[in-house]
Parts: C-alpha cells; structure tokens; sequence
C-alpha cells in the first residue's frame, strides 16, 4: 500500500510559479512510477508528467512541455512538479499518482486526494 499526499497548490498569476510536492508513505516508494495528472472543471483527468522509479526517464504532456519539470527524491519518498511560466489554461485540480509508466489514469494504481491550482490572468 502507497498513500500520497499532495501539496504546494495555491492561486498564482499567470506567468508566476508554483511547486507541487507529493509526500508518500510505505516503503516500496521507490518501486514506482510516479505521474502527476490534472482534471478542470467539466473536464476528464489528464496526464501532465511522469517520471520512472529510478527517475532516468521522464515524459510531458505537450502543454506543459518546457515550462514543468518533474524530479523525484526517493530518499525522501517523494516526487515533485515545478510549474513555472503558468497560464489560465493550467487550472485544475492536481493529483499524484504511483504505478507502472505510463500517460493513461489505468497504469496508477494509488491516487492521492489532488491540490488546487488556480491561475489569473
């Protein structure tokens, strides 16, 4: 069993940053894959990054290339998402996950509760 808490979600401008943490419990962590994906309103859950066990690999959803990195520190049993240069369209409610690589919702197998991030313009 994995539990995954997020936070770091909040109301920023656009053009601003934020940093999603994701801190987990149990100790196969570092066994998983780890995505972040995000769901707006009215809208299904889409995948944003992820990033494998060892974190040598990772991959982006084009709409956030460049601008999001995903990282991982499995010492501290937990996985990051850096948002710089945010635009509207970014606002969503974020959730962590933990699973086999993927950029489909069905390869995670343990979902945390998800932080809101908004964005202005």
């Amino acid at each position: 069993q994995v539990q995954l808490v997020e936070s770091g979600g909040g109301l920023v401008q656009a053009g601003g940053s934020l940093r999603l943490s994701c801190a987990a419990s149990g100790r196969t962590f570092s066994s998983y894959a780890m995505a972040w994906f995000r769901q707006a309103p009215g809208k299904e859950r889409e995948f944003v990054a992820a990033i494998s066990w060892s974190g040598s690999s990772t991959n982006y959803a084009d709409s956030v290339k460049g601008r999001f990195t995903i990282s991982r520190d499995n010492a501290k049993n937990t996985v990051y998402l850096q948002m710089n240069s945010l635009k509207p369209e970014d606002t969503a409610v974020y959730y962590c996950a933990a699973g086999l690589l993927g950029t489909t919702p069905s390869r995670y197998t343990y979902w945390g509760q998800g932080t809101q991030v908004t964005v202005s313009s």
